[in-house]
């Protein structure tokens, strides 16, 4: 089987990691084609061996992008296409469909109650969007509460099939050795009680709250804050107005692999800190967190459908927080007061493995490849159904 991957960017997020990891499981030849921003993920994906190409999109309306696209799918002879992110599942569907490849998928990461990767979800949102998903044959949901999300919208649920977010639990496995290091490297004081920040600084993340309840605690408090984005600025400017600026530190964006580049890599600067925390009301998933679980760290949350999708025994250190700085303040204080914990990975990071992740997909895509029976409906039948 061969495989195309269309993505929006491969700038360092969630959705792009997340691609990385799963090609590097998936026992399939894959290429990659990014319409944009062609960043540190498109680096490290050819340093694995990936080929990518860059399509050079100008904009979301850069029509032109379509035909070049389609010929590259059509002389790629690829057996299946895969899209992910708003923009490239438009553009990848169609395209696929103008090539003549009818094994389309779709992965849906960042589909919110209100929002879609930072887009709000006005009627003209949601009526392209389902127009460009009745072109392909499955999409794939990251987590039961995006799928209930996606039939809410009027997918027909035959065509939705969960795949969760895996993580690499090795990686995120806690090294005392490593958290020494990172710690030293980031000048924190030995006594420091580290709460950590994951995801790209913009402002649907909800940073701000965590800045605001830094000031609501002592001193030896500090707050890391792992990501790029718009915001940063914005964040800063916080920090110095709540007078707790030189105890916000920002690492900037960290690759999941660090392929050399200078400071610690996203797992040690995991193992640095004493408490995870994430302020954003509306996840598709909650990647961040579920790695923080798989380094044992204490985690609060405001939206986390990977751990809400699973018993409350899977983790017991997770504690969803109702509200803003004043309520972080306090779960935060009583996170400290209840003291460390041993930093053993939570059964729920254990469930989201990338090998599971990576062999669901594979059944996937088995499925929308296999040479239709004369009794089973066509693509065309399902979506009107």
């Amino acid at each position: 089987m061969k495989a195309l991957h269309i993505i929006t960017g491969l700038g360092v997020g969630g959705a792009e990691q997340q691609l990385r990891l799963l090609l590097r499981h998936l026992p399939v030849a894959c290429d990659v084609v990014t319409l944009t921003n062609p960043g540190a993920v498109a680096d490290g994906l050819v340093a694995d061996g990936v080929r990518v190409v860059h399509l050079g999109m100008a904009g979301n309306r850069d029509l032109a992008a379509l035909p070049r696209l389609t010929r590259l799918i059509r002389t790629g002879g690829y057996d299946l296409v895969h899209t992910h992110l708003y923009r490239a599942c438009l553009y990848g569907r169609l395209a696929a469909r103008t090539a003549g490849v009818r094994a389309v998928v779709a992965t849906e990461h960042s589909l919110g109650d209100s929002q879609m990767e930072g887009r709000r979800l006005s009627p003209g949102v949601r009526a392209l969007y389902l127009a460009g998903e009745r072109l392909g044959r499955k999409t794939v949901a990251v987590s039961p509460t995006v799928a209930d999300r996606l039939k809410r919208w009027g997918v027909p649920a035959p065509r939705i099939e969960v795949v969760p977010n895996g993580i690499d639990l090795d990686r995120f496995r806690f090294d005392p050795a490593q958290r020494v290091r990172a710690r030293r490297r980031l000048g924190l004081p030995e006594d420091a009680y580290v709460i950590g920040g994951i995801g790209r600084l913009t402002a649907g993340k909800h940073f701000g709250t965590l800045v605001r309840a830094l000031a609501r605690l002592p001193d030896d408090h500090w707050l890391l804050l792992i990501g790029g984005g718009p915001e940063e600025s914005v964040l800063r400017r916080t920090a110095h107005e709540a007078g707790v600026a030189d105890r916000v530190l920002f690492t900037g964006e960290r690759p999941y692999v660090p392929d050399g580049s200078p400071g610690p890599d996203l797992p040690s600067l995991t193992a640095a800190m004493d408490v995870f925390a994430s302020p954003s009301p509306e996840e598709a998933f909650g990647l961040a967190a579920v790695e923080a679980l798989a380094s044992g760290l204490p985690v609060l949350y405001a939206s986390c459908p990977a751990i809400e999708d699973l018993p409350a025994e899977a983790a017991p250190a997770a504690r969803r927080v109702r509200g803003g700085p004043e309520e972080f303040a306090r779960a935060l204080a009583a996170t400290r007061a209840a003291g460390p914990r041993p930093r053993t990975p939570a059964e729920a990071a254990l469930h989201y493995g990338i090998t599971r992740s990576a062999t669901r997909l594979m059944d996937v895509y088995t499925a929308v490849t296999a040479p239709a029976s004369p009794s089973s409906p066509s693509p065309q039948e399902v979506s009107s159904a």
